[in-house]
């Protein structure tokens, strides 16, 4: 009988707000505070609903539904006061329920996986002792890449970072711009509920599967071909 073929399974990539860290309602009211220091008003589901993309394209968001035009140096001091207010809360944010579970199976059944975020390095960096990473993990931050999400850099970057391909990764996001980032680079996306998204926005993004958060995830973990040890 012929040697069996046998494919290695998925490498993870993940997203970390929303995602792995209950973090999206902390970026909410930091935007909303930093707006409003500029005397822009924006209502709050506005703000969330842009949540996931990069703090550069947020900014042109806000300018088309307010119609302010800002130059680049109001567009700078927006985005440091944003990071400024969300560095308050960050000793506040926490794990998603079943977030540290994920990750410490992924290990123990030797899954390859990494973080790609759109946040800066100096707020993503103290998540990784909340989520029992190692301190050494090979994250990829927005400082790092050209383009955040929607484009796709961010999560090729960390396909590279694992040593794997784009396709042969499952991409697990909360957001609509986590999963068209994910479908240009060319991995399978999964949604999670977490980020506040509902399943059929996430599945019309291309989800393969959505979950309700890391926990859930976890229990159907099979259903994206991770097996146990």
């Amino acid at each position: 009988m012929s040697d069996l073929v046998r494919y290695p399974p998925p490498a993870f990539v993940f997203d970390l707000d929303g995602t792995l860290v209950d973090s999206v309602y902390q970026h909410v009211i930091s935007w909303q505070e930093a707006l409003l220091e500029a005397d822009i008003p924006l209502a709050t589901w506005r703000i969330h609903r842009k949540i996931g993309m990069s703090g550069g394209l947020f900014v042109k968001g806000v300018q088309r539904e307010t119609g302010i035009v800002l130059d680049d140096a109001e567009v700078e001091r927006l985005q440091d006061a944003h990071g400024r207010h969300y560095a308050k809360r960050v000793a506040d944010v926490q794990p998603l329920p079943g977030a540290a579970e994920l990750l410490r199976h992924l290990t123990n059944v030797g899954i390859k996986w990494t973080i790609a975020t759109s946040g800066r390095r100096s707020g993503a960096e103290p998540m990784l002792a909340k989520l029992g990473a190692p301190a050494d993990l090979p994250m990829v931050t927005r400082d790092e890449v050209a383009r955040a999400k929607p484009d796709p850099d961010l999560f090729l970057a960390g396909a590279a970072k694992l040593g794997v391909e784009p396709r042969d990764c499952v991409v697990v996001g909360d957001s609509i711009w986590d999963l068209l980032a994910a479908r240009r680079a060319g991995s399978l996306g999964v949604g999670l509920l977490s980020g506040g998204y509902g399943a059929d926005e996430l599945e019309r993004a291309h989800a393969f599967r959505v979950y309700e958060e890391p926990g859930d995830l976890l229990a159907h973990i099979d259903e994206l071909g991770v097996r146990g040890v």
